[in-house]
């Protein structure tokens, strides 16, 4: 059980607008020791980890705990920013039991303890499913965080696999690619519509009249598809795509998906066995 007074108290971490995107920031780099031992890591344990990420060797001459640390902090402070997402997605990894240490348990409370440090010091990253990923405003963090969970559950698991793309691509440390964020969003929602008329050959433009969505819903839809074509595939050198459009697109794609994908649950329930 939790016995820290803010957890007890039901007190959540303030969101801070994001203020950091392509940095790792000094107090970023701090945590990161605190963070460790919080999870019962030795400091030896985890400069093993941070060497492994840096292509380092350990300082054969540092053995006990004051000098280990002072090495890691060094480490630390000149990884290039990157780098430091790279060493906290290896600190998830190395707790969970396929490692020697088998602390599986502890992944959970890492992954609630980092993204609870992003959200209160506005760092727009968060830990999901082992992957430091893209946190972009709380509606886009909240939009998308179960359509994946809900597209493999109702079955449409390529849609699935595409909206992970989405969330990588807007996700590339150090540059994110928006395009290729934006065509997996609408190839997502392409290839619900896909499972869903069974069309499997058709565009997204000629499955939509084929959905049966209410209007003026698939008029959105169909809208939506223009703006993305034009937006992620036909670039021309007087546009810009920026992060935000992005967005906006990955969370209406994948919302759109999960609505799809549920409403053919809603009309053809399972039917129970005899």
């Amino acid at each position: 059980m939790n016995k820290h007074f803010s957890a007890r108290q039901g007190h959540r971490p303030i969101n801070r607008s994001i203020t950091v995107r392509e940095d790792a920031p000094t107090i970023l780099r701090e945590a990161i020791i605190p963070l460790a031992e919080n999870l019962g890591m030795t400091p030896q344990h985890l400069r093993n980890v941070i060497c492994r990420v840096l292509l380092k060797r350990p300082d054969s001459d540092n053995w006990s705990d004051s000098p280990v640390l002072g090495e890691i902090e060094s480490l630390v402070e000149n990884a290039p920013w990157n780098k430091v997402y790279d060493i906290l997605e290896a600190i998830y990894d190395e707790l969970s039991g396929n490692t020697p240490f088998k602390w599986s348990q502890d992944q959970n409370k890492f992954k609630l303890l980092l993204n609870d440090f992003f959200v209160e010091n506005g760092i727009g990253w968060e830990l999901r499913e082992g992957k430091i990923i893209h946190r972009g405003s709380e509606f886009f963090t909240n939009s998308t965080r179960e359509v994946p969970q809900i597209l493999n559950e109702s079955g449409y698991e390529r849609a699935a696999n595409e909206i992970r793309e989405a969330l990588s691509d807007i996700s590339r440390i150090p540059d994110p690619d928006i395009t290729g964020a934006i065509q997996h969003a609408m190839a997502a929602l392409e290839a619900t519509a896909r499972e869903v008329t069974g069309q499997r050959s058709y565009t997204l433009g000629k499955l939509v009249p084929m959905l049966d969505l209410p209007s003026p819903l698939d008029q959105a839809v169909t809208k939506l598809w223009g703006f993305a074509s034009d937006r992620g595939r036909h670039i021309c050198e007087q546009q810009t795509i920026n992060r935000t459009e992005a967005e906006l697109i990955v969370t209406i794609a994948g919302s759109l998906c999960a609505y799809v994908a549920q409403m053919m649950v809603t009309m053809n329930p399972a039917v129970p066995e005899s």
